[in-house]
């Protein structure tokens, strides 16, 4: 492999360089090597999903060249067009729906929170998806597993429900409130309560992560309290409609 060009970025356990025409090289810094990685991703965009094409990868994984992706990812383009939030939330809804059609192949570890056989990233979230020309495409899959996609969905919902917002009186009103509509708009296709029983589980395995800071861990577990507190208040809701509350099973009518 030739020598790489300039820095680009840099990241948690990485750094991107320049690397000719339409390419980048991404070098670890850890260790890691990226040759799983690289597979998934060639899976991937085998089954038509939007992914970065992998070029080259050294014989010890430690440094993978693939194609280059122009454009902002979706939270610049959130910060670009604050009242596209709800597009933008469907839009990696759908991301979510189509990653999870594809089935996990059997060389691909299980992941550690709930049982399936779909392809789950684990990482799906507005950070890790850039908004190309030709529409968006996902990048960063090293957690990718073989699993259930409502984990999937359920890790994101954390995700977003519970990274950092500025704390200034006005401002942290204003980016609450921008955050429930990209939740609203991310959450509409999907079972709700089916995401919600997975989301205990998935926050006792997140709040491990040692990336997480204290604030957002307990954010993490107030939202799983505040979400099984709905669910609850839904199922009664159900259950009053249905005529089953307070005794009156198959009455159809409320006390």
């Amino acid at each position: 492999m030739k020598a790489p060009g300039a820095l680009l970025a840099s990241g948690r356990d990485a750094d991107i360089f320049e690397y000719g025409p339409g390419l980048v090289l991404r070098r670890s810094r850890n260790g890691r090597s990226m040759a799983g990685e690289a597979r998934v991703m060639d899976y991937v965009r085998s089954h038509g999903y939007p992914a970065p094409a992998v070029e080259e990868i050294s014989p010890d994984g430690l440094e993978l060249v693939m194609e280059r992706i122009d454009g902002p990812s979706m939270v610049e383009g959130i910060k670009r067009r604050p009242w596209s939030l709800h597009h933008q939330g469907a839009l990696l809804a759908t991301l979510h729906r189509r990653l999870h059609d594809i089935a996990g192949p059997e060389w691909l570890p299980v992941s550690a929170v709930g049982t399936g056989e779909v392809l789950v990233h684990l990482d799906l979230h507005p950070l890790n998806v850039i908004l190309s020309p030709t529409g968006p495409v996902v990048i960063d899959w090293p957690n990718a597993r073989r699993g259930d996609g409502a984990v999937d969905v359920a890790l994101t919902w954390v995700l977003l429900a519970s990274g950092d917002v500025p704390t200034g009186a006005l401002w942290g009103a204003i980016m609450a409130k921008a955050r429930q509509r990209l939740i609203a708009g991310f959450m509409s296709p999907f079972d709700r309560g089916a995401v919600t029983r997975e989301l205990r589980a998935v926050v006792t395995w997140k709040v491990k992560d040692p990336h997480m800071s204290e604030v957002e861990q307990a954010r993490m577990w107030s939202m799983v309290d505040a979400a099984e507190v709905d669910a609850r208040g839904n199922a009664r809701g159900v259950d009053k409609t249905s005529g089953t509350d307070r005794g009156h099973a198959g009455s159809g009518t409320e006390p």
